[in-house]
């Protein structure tokens, strides 16, 4: 056989041999797709020679994500977030099913990159991007990694949520302005949106699926077991992810982390605590948001949530309990202040049954439930609580003392009117004197505008005082019959 013979057969050969192997690739790529193991599909808004070298590559895909995330952790090593956001998303493209690439960039969306902006909405648009990488695409490739869900009820409890972030106002009213669109009051109307019988509630319906990917069957669910739930809020939605992963555990048994389990749990009772706070909102005649309120009705139900968290998590348990005994306290001077003595007082013997031997407020044995009246109780823990610099519990608290004070002006008990008052007035500058120069992201309105929305609430007949009652607070305070705010000077008689 001569040498140009020999040369010809092996290139014959050799193009038999790749051939072959070519074909037996679009067959692996063809059980790897249909398997769920990788995406094959071409890398799109890559440079040419990435998308070239991956076409080539074929199934050594996970190679050049490897080599792409080892770049993309130098770059955030270096405060070099845009750069590593557009490699996190090659990543995600090239392995769809790296759950960690998912976490980190939208991390890095949220919290990273949208505090490089100095305007809000510049900031509200990465965080929405954030929430909306895990949401759309995320859990589209990974609906059965509870990581995923964690973290997205993370990015509601916490980055919404939270007033971590000075602009933290500015994304609630967002969101607010941005659900009202598609719920259009305080209780959503399920049965209309699971069985919509108009083109507007279709659309409404449309758009909670495929825009918000929001189930109405398992908000209702949701609203059953955990509610009644603001859904215009960022916490009614970190209760519904959250809810979404354990139900994704329970239909996953052999897929379970029990760390993810356990913080799945614990975002459901840490977002009710703080709906407890400031869960309801006061909305305009016009629809706008004004400020924010507590929702006293999911006390039971966030107890609820903390005993089955005690029941279950037997590691955590002692740390859960310390975080149940401060809900608890908490909801007994909450109800007290809001008026409703007889809930403050089932839940005050509830504590001193539960935490007999626990000292209740800053550490005194003297202050254990059985050593205090529950006014003595709440007046105590009122006063501790006046040195906490939280907006909401101060804000919440004010108004509870204000509707105290203007339901014994209504009963005529002008002595315990003029001393809520008078308590209000002192919470309020303490805690303008401590937050002085702090900026907008803890500030409260001046005192008598949260006093005129307490009255304005208190008279308005379908969520206020009975009509005989709300009658005599407006003959108390001076007030026309058919007016349901307070004059700009004063509300005629204020509470001495």
């Amino acid at each position: 056989m001569n040498l140009r013979l020999k040369k010809f057969l092996l290139l014959l050969l050799a193009t038999v041999l790749l051939a072959g192997v070519g074909g037996l690739q679009n067959s692996l790529n063809r059980d790897r797709d249909a398997l769920g193991l990788t995406r094959v599909s071409p890398l799109e808004n890559a440079p040419p020679m990435l998308a070239f070298t991956t076409v080539a590559l074929g199934g050594f895909r996970g190679l050049i994500a490897n080599a792409l995330w080892i770049r993309a952790s130098e770059l955030q090593e270096n405060d070099k977030f845009f750069e590593m956001a557009q490699l996190a998303d090659w990543i995600t493209k090239l392995e769809p099913h790296f759950v960690q690439v998912w976490v980190v960039q939208g991390w890095n969306m949220a919290y990273n990159i949208s505090v490089k902006f100095k305007d809000y909405p510049d900031r509200w648009n990465w965080v929405q991007r954030g929430i909306a990488l895990l949401r759309d695409e995320g859990l589209r490739y990974n609906p059965n990694e509870m990581l995923l869900y964690r973290e997205l009820a993370g990015f509601y409890q916490h980055k919404m949520g939270a007033n971590l972030d000075d602009a933290n106002v500015y994304y609630k009213r967002a969101w607010f302005e941005e659900m009202s669109q598609v719920i259009k009051s305080e209780r959503p109307d399920y049965a209309a949106l699971l069985n919509p019988q108009t083109a507007e509630v279709r659309e409404r319906a449309r758009v909670l699926r495929e825009t918000y990917k929001l189930d109405p069957a398992f908000m209702r669910d949701c609203d059953e077991r955990y509610g009644p739930l603001e859904w215009r809020l960022p916490e009614a939605h970190a209760v519904y992810w959250a809810a979404q992963g354990l139900a994704v555990a329970k239909a996953n048994p052999e897929r379970v982390n029990l760390d993810d389990l356990l913080q799945l749990r614990r975002m459901i009772y840490h977002s009710m605590q703080m709906a407890v706070v400031r869960g309801r909102v006061i909305v305009s005649a016009s629809g706008k948001l004004l400020d924010f309120a507590p929702n006293l009705e999911i006390i039971p139900k966030a107890n609820d949530a903390y005993e089955q968290a005690m029941r279950e998590d037997e590691k955590n348990r002692e740390h859960v309990k310390v975080g149940h005994r401060n809900f608890v306290r908490d909801a007994v001077y909450y109800l007290y202040t809001y008026n409703r003595e007889a809930e403050a007082a089932r839940w005050f013997a509830y504590l001193g049954k539960t935490y007999p031997k626990n000292p209740l407020i800053g550490g005194r044995p003297d202050t254990m439930p059985g050593m205090l009246t529950l006014d003595e109780f709440v007046f105590a823990r009122v006063e501790e609580e006046v040195g906490d610099t939280s907006r909401d519990k101060t804000k919440m608290i004010l108004e509870g003392l204000l509707t105290t004070s203007f339901y014994s002006l209504a009963t005529g008990n002008d002595d315990r009117a003029a001393g809520f008052d008078r308590f209000a007035q002192k919470v309020w500058a303490r805690y303008q004197a401590k937050t002085s120069g702090t900026g907008e992201r803890v500030s409260i309105p001046p005192l008598p505008a949260i006093k005129q929305d307490v009255l304005r609430r208190l008279l308005d007949p379908e969520r206020g005082f009975a009509p005989e009652l709300a009658a005599q607070l407006r003959t108390a305070l001076e007030l026309p019959a058919a007016t349901n705010s307070i004059p700009p000077a004063a509300n005629g008689r204020e509470p001495k």
